[in-house]
Formats: structure tokens, sequence, C-alpha cells
């Protein structure tokens, strides 16, 4: 067998996965930002759902080249999807698994970031408007977080830095190699939360400096279970992190 089918075949599933986790993200992303699509929609001449349709292919179509590529980059890494492979091949399941404590570490991520916030400010502009979406918005929005931004990130972006770090040694998976790899991947993902937070207020240097840090926070998490128990785990634990902040958190506060 073709050493690369099992990449590409992962990759296939997880593209399909990210065009259903964008269509799911709309009602979250309207809630936030009320009347946009319709605008965009006049603009261009194009039906609303014509524009919902096209952005997730495409999504469907970058993320599945972003996993393809990040998943053939990782697997000399001990980088991948081990439980989707077995899935798919009908192979033997990893030993090891640890599902609820990634979800309750996704959980303690979250609630990490609620303190900090309690402590340090939202990571928004005081002035800004208060949009808070219902919650059935925000569970939907979690598959966007949980499947779409861990492709991106941790396959694609750690699985890329990892490689590229290892050809500075032997291409072995050191320690230092992974550590710097995770940390690199989950500034990254803080970095990425910035045009969000640009859209609902302006850009000042403690809503930066907020909007990194508390991402980041998370984004090592994730990025360590990646590394230790694979994709599936690190997306459950942002799937969990993203229930806590989208849903139980406005849930709390209603």
């Amino acid at each position: 067998m073709n050493a690369s089918l099992p990449q590409l075949r992962i990759a296939l599933l997880l593209g399909v996965a990210s065009v259903l986790a964008t269509l799911a993200l709309f009602p979250y992303m309207l809630a936030l930002k009320p009347g946009a699509l319709e605008l965009v929609s006049a603009m261009l001449g194009v039906p609303p759902i014509a524009l919902i349709a096209f952005q997730a292919l495409q999504n469907g179509l970058l993320y599945f080249l972003l996993a393809w590529a990040g998943l053939k980059l990782g697997a000399p890494l001990g980088l991948g999807a081990p439980w989707l492979g077995a899935w798919l091949y009908r192979r033997p399941r990893p030993s090891t698994a640890s599902w609820w404590q990634a979800a309750a570490l996704g959980a303690l991520a979250a609630g990490a970031i609620l303190g900090a916030i309690a402590l340090f400010g939202a990571p928004l502009d005081e002035a800004a408007p208060a949009h808070t979406p219902a919650a059935w918005k925000g569970l939907l929005a979690s598959f966007y977080g949980g499947i779409v931004e861990e492709v991106g990130l941790r396959v694609f972006a750690m699985g890329g830095l990892a490689w590229l770090l290892a050809r500075t040694t032997d291409g072995a998976p050191r320690t230092w190699v992974m550590i710097a790899a995770i940390i690199a991947a989950a500034l990254l993902f803080g970095l990425g939360h910035l045009p969000a937070a640009a859209q609902l207020g302006p850009l000042t240097a403690a809503i930066v400096t907020r909007v990194i840090a508390y991402n980041a926070l998370a984004g090592l998490v994730f990025g360590a279970l990646y590394w230790k128990r694979g994709l599936e785990h690190a997306v459950l634990a942002h799937f969990c992190a993203d229930l806590v902040l989208h849903v139980a958190a406005p849930l709390a506060q209603a």
C-alpha cells in the first residue's frame, strides 16, 4: 500500500468534517455580526446561501490540504491521528487512551482562561458592544474550534514546525523539538484570534496581549495532547474547552 494513503484518507475525512464545522459556525458568527452576511450578499450580488456554501467548501478544500501536508510531515515524528487511522483501516487501536483526561484538561484550560479574565480583564475593549450568542449557537461553534482550528494549528502548524526543527538534528522527535513546536503553534493560535477580536472592537496593546496569552494557554494543552495522545485527544480537549467558554459560561451569566 502506498505509504501516503493513510494520511490522504484521514485528510479527506478531516476536510469533510471541516465543511460541516464551518457550516455549524455560521449561526454563532452571524449573532456576533448581525446583518454582515446580508451586507456582503448585497455588495456581491450573490445569495447568502451561496456565500455560506462557498465558504464551507473553500474551508473544506483548504483544511484537507493542510491536514494532508501536516500528517505527512508529522508522521515520522510520531504525530498523527492514530484512532482515525485504526478506524479507517481496521487496524488495532492504540493501546492507551485518556479521553476523560483530555476532556478534563480542556475544561480546566477554559477555567484557567475564565480565571485570567476575572483577574486581568476580558480580551475585548470595554467600550465594544457586548455580544452573547445563544448557548446552542456556542455549541455549534465549538465543533469549528475542535476540528478546523486543530487541523490548522496542531496538525499543520505544529507538525510542520516540528518537522523543520527536527531537520536541525537527526530528524528524531527530540523533546526540545516537540516543546518548541507546541509553544510556537500555541502562539500562532493566539495570533489567529486577533482578526475576530478586531471585528468586535479596537485592538489596543492590552487587548492584543490578552487575546494571544489566553488562547496560547489553551493551545499549550492541546499541543501537548496532540504530541502524547494524537489528534483525537486534542480535538476533544478543544471541543470541551469551547463548551465551557461558549456554552456553560454564557448560561451561568444568564
